[in-house]
């Protein structure tokens, strides 16, 4: 339940997957859960910043900040992946000014994570629009039970990979 001025708060984690905690990146365990059987836990919620977590599998892209749409071209994506199951993500972008995307001028790249093999594979670069960038880089920044790493937005540890739109499969 929420009240006025909370600082902490009670979350349901579904037991479909594990999760992490996007801030930290360590791993939610089951010995934190405060009831194991309705997989509550009581988490902080300061005022200055929201409570975020993210499941297993996920692929989370973080471009660089801009104070418009179309300020400067996102050259590098940071592309956090969490370990523990297999993701997948489809990199959607088009002009962020106009209405040409409804004329289908947008490209997208899907990503997926395997989690046995530790691969990241991107796909055929699909579809386009005039003045894209044509080459881009993906800095992988992979979080494990073993290895959580805070979530950095300037500079991340990771593994960086040159994309020219066809297909590409990195180990990490």
């Amino acid at each position: 339940s929420c009240y006025y001025k909370a600082r902490n708060r009670s979350i349901y984690f579904p037991k479909a997957c594990g999760w992490y905690d996007l801030y930290t990146g360590e791993q939610i365990m089951e010995k934190e859960l405060v009831n194991s059987s309705t997989r509550q836990l009581i988490v902080n919620a300061p005022y200055e910043r929201i409570p975020v977590f993210v499941r297993e599998g996920a692929i989370i892209p973080f471009g660089p900040a801009m104070r418009w749409s179309d300020e400067k071209p996102a050259n590098l994506i940071n592309l956090y992946v969490y370990a523990g199951q297999n993701g997948e993500f489809q990199l959607y972008e088009d002009e962020g000014t106009n209405y040409n995307y409804e004329r289908g001028q947008y490209p997208t790249i899907d990503i997926t994570y395997n989690d046995a093999s530790r691969t990241v594979s991107f796909s055929q670069r699909r579809g386009s629009f005039p003045g894209m960038l044509k080459q881009r880089r993906f800095n992988i920044v992979l979080i494990t039970p073993d290895a959580p790493k805070p979530l950095n937005l300037d500079n991340p540890e990771g593994k960086m990979v040159d994309y020219n739109g066809k297909p590409v499969t990195v180990t990490l």
